[in-house]
């Protein structure tokens, strides 16, 4: 029965930092630029509206949750400093709520594209080991970013999947599922815990795949 491997876990994270970093943050940094864009200008007057990941990480949800789910294996995500958003200063707060939310998961999609095409360029290249580690990195960027879309499309409080579904429900009914948010982070870590969060998403990662896998060829 082998142990912890402590070689094989610095390489791990050495090929997964890159991706988890940029996944969070660049996540981040389009909610902002999307509420800007809609006329709340909060995350850009606290200069959030960044690609610096300093502005953005959290020391437990950025950089210790993930180290200990790489370390103990599984499903793998994270989360950074939520970008403040005052929904009141949009032009039109049901409607481009919406947008806010979406836009979020639709740039995880975008980078897990950046990264396929990254392998593409890497199976393409000479040098085996230069190869194999960007063909790595490029595998983990797939993978974190198609998890944090998928994560953050649940319609589970705080999530951004809730967001967008607020906006497409009556007020009554969107107020209900609000009241949630207090304790949205304790069910999803118990979701987690029990496997449940992996039942629940690992169809719907092999969903969002199916269009990348075409691209990969």
């Amino acid at each position: 029965m082998g142990g912890f491997d402590l070689s094989t876990f610095i390489q791990t994270v050495c090929i997964w930092a890159l991706p988890v970093i940029f996944a969070i943050t660049v996540h981040e940094a389009a909610h902002g630029y999307v509420a800007r864009y809609f006329g709340d200008d909060t995350a850009w007057k606290m200069g959030r509206i960044s690609l610096n990941p300093l502005r953005h990480i959290d020391p437990i949800g950025t950089v210790a949750l993930p180290l200990f789910l790489l370390a103990v294996g599984g499903f793998l995500f994270g989360y950074a400093k939520p970008v403040p958003v005052n929904f009141g200063r949009l032009r039109n707060p049901k409607r481009d709520g919406m947008w806010v939310a979406a836009a979020g998961p639709a740039s995880n999609f975008v980078m897990a594209v950046i990264w396929v095409l990254l392998i593409r360029l890497a199976i393409s290249m000479d040098g085996f080991e230069l190869q194999q580690a960007m063909v790595k990195m490029g595998q983990a960027g797939v993978s974190i970013n198609l998890s944090l879309m998928v994560l953050n499309l649940l319609p589970l409080p705080p999530l951004d999947g809730s967001k967008i579904l607020m906006s497409l429900l009556p007020y009554k009914q969107a107020v209900a599922l609000s009241r949630i948010e207090p304790y949205g982070f304790f069910i999803l870590l118990a979701l987690l815990a029990t496997g449940v969060l992996e039942v629940i998403m690992s169809p719907l990662l092999q969903i969002a795949a199916t269009p990348l896998a075409w691209l990969l060829g």
